[in-house]
C-alpha cells in the first residue's frame, strides 16, 4: 500500500484522506484519562506510593472511569490477588 501527500499537505491513502494529526479518538481518550487522574489527585490517592493491590488498583480504575467520577462514580477495589510467579531452578534465562 502506497501512500502519498497530495497538495493540501494530507496523506491519501487507499482513496481517502488522513490529516497528519490525532484523530479525534485520541483528543478525546487523553483527555478522558487526564479527567480521571485529576480526579485521583483530588481524592489524594497520589500523597503516598500505594502498599496494596487494592490502592494500586483503586488508583487504575479512578483513572479509567474518567469524568464519571464527577457525576458520583466512586470506583474502589475491596481486595485483589496478584500471583507473582518466582522462578525456580531450571528455568531458562536465569543464571545461578
Amino acid at each position: 500500500m502506497r501512500a502519498y501527500e497530495d497538495r493540501d499537505g494530507y496523506m491519501r491513502v487507499r482513496g481517502g484522506y488522513r490529516s497528519r494529526g490525532p484523530g479525534v479518538f485520541t483528543i478525546l481518550l487523553f483527555a478522558w484519562l487526564l479527567i480521571g487522574a485529576v480526579a485521583g489527585g483530588q481524592r489524594q490517592y497520589y500523597q503516598n506510593l500505594p502498599d496494596t493491590c487494592a490502592s494500586t488498583g483503586t488508583i487504575a480504575v479512578t483513572v479509567a472511569a474518567g469524568p464519571l467520577n464527577y457525576l458520583g462514580m466512586n470506583p474502589k477495589v475491596a481486595s485483589c490477588d496478584v500471583e507473582v510467579l518466582h522462578p525456580g531452578p531450571g528455568t531458562p534465562g536465569l543464571t545461578s
